[in-house]
């Protein structure tokens, strides 16, 4: 840990990259973890632009069961330690593949949400937002599609399913990255494309994960430990 600390007393600017393991101590599965991820209980397609088109009774009632439980989860140490960091001016911003929203309940003030998120839904005709609990009440009512009050258009909410292109967060990620001194990546096996390309873009590299990723080769620093743990006591030293 001591390695790390070091990195960011050095670096002008750090920013951070996280992925699902951030959020596991907040009772968030993550997605590939052997008996527990959430791609191993069911098909990642069940959420994507096909299955919303073809079958839209199965991809909202996966909605449901998916989304519903998020919206009341809290951030843990790890997010209040992201956000005491940059409080201290030693992150710049972060980076998230996550749809939680629990860095910006934790206090993180420059959040890049690169997969979208679940605040809101959109029509995706006239592109008119709504709260997206408000879609979720509508389908657990029985309204599938649910369909826009104002042109009738279908309403989704505003996460990247598989099939869509990312939004404009990615590019700015890029740049962040490209201009960074140091990207710090927490929780993310580094599989999920084009995600998993921002550490090349990387001056130098640090990562905090669970398990080996293939960035490994290429990072200052590699703490395969509990990221919450790593990141509290990151915190306090720097505090």
């Amino acid at each position: 840990m001591g390695k790390l600390v070091d990195l960011l007393r050095e670096s002008d600017k750090t920013v951070v990259l996280t992925g699902a393991g951030i959020s596991t101590a907040s009772g968030i599965p993550d997605f590939r973890s052997p008996g527990t991820g959430l791609w191993q209980r069911m098909d990642p397609y069940l959420l994507s632009v096909e299955t919303l088109a073809s079958d839209p009774g199965t991809f909202y009632r996966h909605c449901v069961e998916i989304f519903t439980p998020v919206l009341t989860v809290e951030p843990n140490p790890g997010h209040y330690a992201l956000a005491k960091l940059e409080d201290l001016g030693y992150v710049k911003g972060i980076i998230t593949q996550n749809i939680d929203g629990l860095h910006q309940k934790a206090g993180s003030k420059k959040v890049l949400e690169v997969h979208g998120h679940l605040r809101t839904a959109y029509c995706i005709n006239c592109l008119r937002e709504i709260p997206l609990t408000a879609l979720l009440q509508r389908v657990e009512g029985g309204e599938i599609p649910p369909l826009c009050s104002s042109c009738r258009g279908i309403l989704r909410p505003k996460v990247v399913l598989f099939g869509d292109l990312l939004p404009e967060d990615f590019i700015e990620a890029q740049r962040e990255v490209a201009s960074s001194t140091l990207l710090l990546v927490i929780g993310s096996s580094l599989e999920v494309s084009p995600v998993n390309t921002l550490p090349s873009l990387a001056s130098n590299l640090a990562i905090i994960n669970l398990t080996p990723t293939g960035y490994d080769a290429m990072a200052r620093v590699i703490l395969h430990a509990d990221a919450a743990a790593v990141l509290t006591a990151v915190a306090e030293e720097l505090a």
